[in-house]
């Protein structure tokens, strides 16, 4: 019997809760197969099975919390899940109603039959797991179909061969345990009432949610945070978005969007201004001279931040394509370590959901991150004192002030609005 544990997962890493089984007891796998989905405080991921066999016990259930060497499920390498018999026919089921005395020469001719019978049964019992299990071929083929372990079937036949309706019998109590205990522990919710005798409901926070939760307060704890704001004017990202929308999409195959813009018009500033790409670690300033921008994204589990890596070196195409690819794996809950780790700035977009003003909160350990929002088309007094109507977005940069003086973090927020507002050499360059 093997077991299956919880492996390393990653440095940061050493806890999760089950999110689901992917296979149940009874079922067949292969070395490397993979068995569970473990949610963790980052992303979810995938734990495979060290061994090839049949999963006889599984130990901790969907909603258990486990760490790293925790046994949760055990595996028999010598199994068969649904071992094949030798005999395709099923003998005659005698009926143990209405039993009259028979006489003794057909009596022995019987005992021989169920001799012969046992004989064979315990042969087809060769690659179960115990060699005492006697059951029928139509009893075997039922335990196939509903997934049971042969050995772990009671038989109510006086000879001890396991039936048909043994297995079926077996099934259903088995659906009944799992039903009076839930493998799956939904966040559990108690009502109670208030001192002013009001309903509330106490649902438990999800690990992922609770790691975002104390994070972001260890930040303000942390980190010298301030915010500085701005406001940029989109009228020539909007045409130049119009007037290239259709041959960018024939020419790369993903559409032209906001975020290649805002993703370049910082790579742009942080060149300029490197303070804002760099961390505290210890007494020393560690100043990164590369440019992973990321770029926080919104699921149902909470806010994730994926990578997009070495954005300074990708045309506007590759930064579209990259930004689709990351959105589409948090969305589907396919992201990997790799894409959450060593991130250099943050961009986040509360415009989506109709924000019109925020204050980030900075991803730690980076010290920057542009808060987007919301386009609204409003009335701005030109140079020349005319009046247009222009598509407006309010910008927001929180710094750490340990490291970056408010000035410099002015001058570089007034810098992403210049490449902004003068979107075409940006273009060219990118």
């Amino acid at each position: 019997m093997k077991e299956i544990k919880i492996p390393e997962l990653a440095e940061s890493i050493t806890e999760g809760t089950i999110a689901e089984w992917l296979v149940k007891e009874g079922d067949k796998v292969e070395k490397g197969d993979p068995v569970v989905e473990l949610e963790t405080d980052k992303v979810n991921v995938e734990v495979n099975s060290d061994y090839a066999g049949v999963i006889t016990e599984i130990v901790q259930g969907e909603g258990e919390d486990v760490e790293v060497g925790d046994i949760i499920a055990k595996l028999d390498e010598n199994g068969e899940a649904g071992a094949e018999t030798s005999s395709n026919e099923e003998p005659k089921e005698e009926k143990q109603e209405d039993v009259k005395e028979e006489p003794k020469e057909d009596k022995k001719k019987e005992e021989a039959t169920v001799e012969n019978t046992e004989e064979a049964s315990k042969k087809d019992q060769k690659d179960d797991k115990k060699g005492d299990v006697i059951a029928s071929p139509a009893a075997r083929k039922r335990a196939r179909e509903l997934g049971i372990d042969l050995s772990t079937v009671s038989s109510r036949d006086p000879l001890g061969r396991i039936r048909p309706e043994d297995v079926d019998a077996a099934a259903k109590d088995t659906s009944e345990k799992k039903e009076s205990k839930p493998a799956k522990k939904e966040a559990p919710k108690t009502e109670e009432k208030t001192e002013f005798d009001k309903p509330v409901e106490r649902v438990k926070m999800s690990r992922r949610r609770q790691t975002i939760a104390k994070r972001l307060v260890e930040v303000q704890h942390e980190a010298a945070m301030l915010t500085t704001f701005n406001e940029v004017d989109l009228t020539n990202v909007m045409k130049l978005r119009s007037e290239r929308k259709e041959k960018f999409i024939d020419k790369h195959g993903v559409k032209l969007g906001f975020m290649s813009f805002f993703t370049k018009a910082v790579v742009g500033a942080l060149k300029e201004f490197p303070l804002l790409n760099a961390e505290i670690q210890g007494n020393e300033l560690v100043l990164k001279k590369f440019y992973d921008i990321g770029i926080a994204v919104s699921t149902d589990d909470g806010l994730v931040v994926p990578v997009v890596r070495d954005a300074d070196r990708l045309d506007f195409a590759g930064v579209e394509r990259e930004i689709g690819n990351l959105g589409k794996k948090a969305r589907d809950k396919k992201l990997a370590m790799e894409d959450l780790q060593g991130g250099s700035f943050t961009i986040t977009n509360g415009g989506t959901f109709g924000s019109m003003l925020s204050t980030p909160i900075l991803n730690a350990p980076q010290v920057g991150i542009l808060g987007m929002h919301n386009i609204q088309k409003r009335a701005m007094v030109m140079p020349d004192d005319t009046i247009e109507v222009r598509p407006m977005m309010y910008l927001a940069l929180s710094y750490d002030h340990r490291i970056v003086d408010g000035k410099e973090a002015v001058q570089f927020l007034v810098r992403v609005k210049q490449l902004l507002e003068d979107p075409y050499d940006l273009l060219l360059e990118g």
